[in-house]
């Protein structure tokens, strides 16, 4: 059987609904989702194999205005994830007018040889005589190869984005086993799936200023596993919200990360959760680097 492959990279603004258009694809969570923005800091892959093809999406931050050096690393990966694949999947809202980061995704894609395809996503929450001015607005700015309405929530249209991908597959071998679903190793998507609940559960930019590191990960005979994470955050204050009165905010995180972690690894998982501050480390080379956001 000659088996194809095709690297795709999902990219757009922050919250435009990329890791939720990956899950899908996907048909398996690996990508952390909120309605807050700059969710994804890493670039994470997403493995979809349908007989002889095999896609792997690549999942990247949102393209935006660095303040810190966390937000320059978020950047950078979002650049060096456009370089070099099959095809760019730029995924927009149906708004018809272009933002800045849009321009700016644009510009820089015109400089690229792969094909890019314009996916405008979240078309369930508009009518759909609107779609033709966002169709037309965005057919002005760019030779798309072609211009997909989607809604990465309720599957319209995702199923046509996906024979669109087919077009860009070329002959190889597959890069991953059949049945992966993702290149990130357990321990990575434990301590992002307990981001995720931090940005679900808590205000404003408390749940940016935190990051999670996994200090162990094992497995018992009896197939359990056992998590500690540790929880950082930037301010003592901070911390006493991460927390909660008698420890009621962190049970819940803590809660709610566990049943996903247990979903995804298909079996029970004893997961404990620690809090500790570390002031002003999204502007630190090395806390940066120390909490895996470098390559």
């Amino acid at each position: 059987m000659n088996t194809k492959t095709a690297m795709i990279t999902i990219a757009g603004r922050p919250n435009v609904g990329k890791s939720t258009l990956t899950n899908y694809l996907v048909g398996e969570k690996i990508a952390i989702v909120s309605n807050k923005p700059q969710t994804t800091r890493n670039r994470i892959c997403g493995i979809l194999t349908q007989e002889d093809y095999q896609f792997v999406f690549v999942d990247t931050p949102g393209f935006h205005k660095p303040r810190t050096k966390l937000g320059d690393y978020m950047v950078e990966v979002t650049r060096e994830s456009i370089a070099d694949v099959d095809l760019t999947v730029l995924v927009v809202e149906p708004i018809a007018s272009l933002g800045k980061q849009e321009e700016m995704l644009l510009e820089q894609l015109k400089g690229k040889k792969s094909p890019v395809v314009l996916a405008i996503n979240k078309i369930d929450t508009v009518e759909k005589d609107k779609l033709l001015e966002v169709i037309a607005v965005y057919s002005a700015a760019f030779p798309f190869a072609a211009i997909i309405p989607i809604s990465a929530k309720t599957g319209d249209g995702v199923e046509d984005l996906l024979a669109e991908c087919k077009k860009y597959a070329i002959e190889s071998p597959f890069l991953f086993p059949e049945d992966a679903t993702t290149d990130q190793p357990e321990r990575q998507v434990m301590a992002e799936i307990i981001r995720e609940k931090l940005l679900w559960c808590l205000d404003r930019e408390i749940p940016h200023g935190t990051a999670v590191e996994i200090t162990r990960f094992s497995e018992r005979d009896s197939g359990i596993i056992d998590i500690d994470a540790t929880i950082y955050c930037e301010k003592a204050s901070h911390k006493g919200i991460i927390i909660g009165k008698q420890g009621a905010m962190l049970k819940k995180i803590s809660s709610m990360a566990r049943q996903d972690c247990e979903r995804f690894m298909g079996t029970k998982v004893f997961l404990t959760t620690w809090v500790k501050v570390k002031e002003n480390w999204r502007d630190s080379d090395f806390l940066v680097r120390n909490f895996g956001y470098r390559e």
